[in-house]
């Protein structure tokens, strides 16, 4: 799992019917000083994160799928839970 930080949305009018219910967002993995780190990609929301949160993402499509009980739904990442905090050492 990784922490990202989500910056942005996807509009789709059209999209694979797996997707419907699902909300498409873009996020990019964040550091643990909070700093954004490389290019950003698309995260299935199943918890309603938004603009700006810190969420936990799963990036392992097999194991999307399984958390979704869902083995047709073509996704790479899913975003698992919204981050409130986190301390390091």
């Amino acid at each position: 799992m990784k922490i990202a930080t989500v910056t942005g949305s996807v509009v789709s009018t059209l999209k694979n019917p797996e997707f419907v219910g699902y909300k498409l967002l873009l996020v990019t993995d964040t550091d643990l000083d909070g700093s954004l780190l490389g290019d950003p990609y698309i995260a299935l929301d199943t918890v309603d994160a938004g603009q700006g949160d810190k969420v936990l993402i799963n990036k392992e499509g097999g194991g999307a799928r399984l958390l979704l009980d869902n083995p047709r739904i073509p996704v790479q990442a899913v975003i698992v839970g919204v981050v409130d905090d986190w301390h390091t050492e």
